[in-house]
């Protein structure tokens, strides 16, 4: 009696084992895909703990550019590839690298009535290569204070977008260029980065 449980057992065991070798090969590409494609991803750590009132506006437009652009992914932690910090002044990025330097988020735009989250999102597109772009429509996250202190959109346009795909897709960098300077955006600004001292 024993013996025929046992041969059920080998039976049902080297069925199990037949079934997992012709589905097995199908799935174990799968997960090969994705790293593949996890790989292309670049991850890019940014510190908010010093952003006092900033810090959850942060969060959020770190979420914005996670779901407009899949080459980057921002995540909070350290250590950071960029910091950002808040004072009293104009917001402005200093970008040393791509996807490298330091944000201040300045009071002074949100006391004139600029909105927290749009400021945010354009101080991290600096970060990400993007240039100030100062066309005046509200449709673009690049023009800054450009746009009437009304305007609320935070997210980038599909030719912002694009430009960061191609940034970190590697196939045009020409956000090195952007390497090196200091983005004021406020009204008396120069429209170039100023290069920092």
């Amino acid at each position: 009696m024993w013996m025929s449980r046992f041969l059920r057992t080998v039976a049902a065991l080297l069925t199990g084992t037949a079934v997992l070798l012709t589905v097995s090969p199908a799935r174990a590409a799968e997960p090969a895909r994705d790293t593949a494609a996890s790989a292309a991803v670049r991850v890019l750590r940014y510190d908010a703990s010093q952003a006092a009132e900033f810090r959850a506006v942060m969060d959020q437009a770190a979420q914005v550019w996670n779901a407009s652009v899949t080459g980057v992914r921002l995540v909070a932690g350290t250590p950071a590839d960029f910091v950002v910090l808040a004072d009293n002044g104009w917001p402005r990025t200093s970008v040393t690298r791509l996807g490298r330097g330091t944000i201040w988020m300045g009071r002074e735009a949100t006391a004139e009535g600029y909105y927290p989250l749009r400021i945010a999102t354009h101080e991290i597109g600096h970060i990400l290569g993007l240039p100030d772009r100062r066309t005046g429509r509200c449709t673009d996250l690049m023009s800054g204070h450009s746009a009437p202190v009304s305007c609320t959109n935070a997210t980038p346009s599909a030719a912002e977008k694009s430009a960061v795909e191609a940034n970190f897709a590697g196939s045009a960098l020409r956000a090195g260029d952007l390497a090196g300077g200091l983005f004021v955006d406020r009204p008396d600004a120069a429209r170039d980065p100023v290069p920092v001292p």
